[in-house]
C-alpha cells in the first residue's frame, strides 16, 4: 500500500475517490478515466493519486458487500431513495473502516463527516455519522479469526 504523509493529502485523495465513486454511480463512466481526470483537476501528486486508486478499486470491487451493510443499518432509507453523495461517501469510508485500514476507523468517520459537511446537504454530517457510528459497532462485536500460516498455526 502506498503511504500518503500529510493529513491534508489523505483528504484530497479521499475527496477524487469520493468523486469518482459519485460519477461512476450516477453517469456509469469510467472508473479509472474518471478518477485521472479528478485527480488532474485536483493535482493529486504520484502518491496521493496511487491512494485514491486504492480507495476506489476497493470500493467497487467490495460494493455489494458494502451496500449490503448499508442496507442492514439504514433500513429506514433504502439505497435507490438515498442520496446519491450520501451513499458514495458511506462506500468509501465503509471500505476504509472495514477494509483499508490505514487509518483507525473513527478518523475514517471523521473524514467522512467532513466530506458530507462539505459536499452534501445540510443533514448529511448527521446521518453519515449515524450510518457509519453503527457499522463501526457491529465490527467492533464482530469477532475476527485470525489469519493462520501453512501449517495451521497463528503467526
Amino acid at each position: 500500500m502506498t503511504r500518503v504523509k500529510a493529513h491534508g493529502e489523505r483528504r484530497q485523495a479521499r475527496t477524487a475517490a469520493m468523486q469518482t465513486l459519485y460519477e461512476v454511480d450516477a453517469a456509469g463512466h469510467d472508473a479509472e478515466e474518471t478518477l485521472q481526470r479528478n485527480a488532474a483537476g485536483l493535482r493529486l501528486n504520484a502518491d496521493t493519486l496511487a491512494f485514491a486508486e486504492e480507495l476506489v478499486r476497493g470500493t467497487l470491487a467490495r460494493l455489494d458487500v458494502i451496500d449490503a451493510q448499508i442496507a442492514s443499518v439504514a433500513s429506514d432509507w433504502p439505497l435507490s431513495q438515498m442520496a446519491r453523495i450520501d451513499k458514495n461517501i458511506l462506500r468509501l469510508a465503509i471500505y476504509e473502516i472495514l477494509y483499508n485500514n490505514s487509518v483507525p476507523a473513527k478518523a475514517a468517520i471523521n473524514e467522512a463527516v467532513e466530506l458530507a459537511k462539505t459536499f452534501g446537504s445540510d443533514t448529511s454530517s448527521r446521518f453519515v455519522n449515524g450510518v457509519l457510528g453503527a457499522i463501526y459497532q457491529q465490527s467492533a462485536q464482530t469477532p475476527t479469526v485470525p489469519e493462520t500460516t501453512a501449517e495451521g498455526e497463528v503467526p
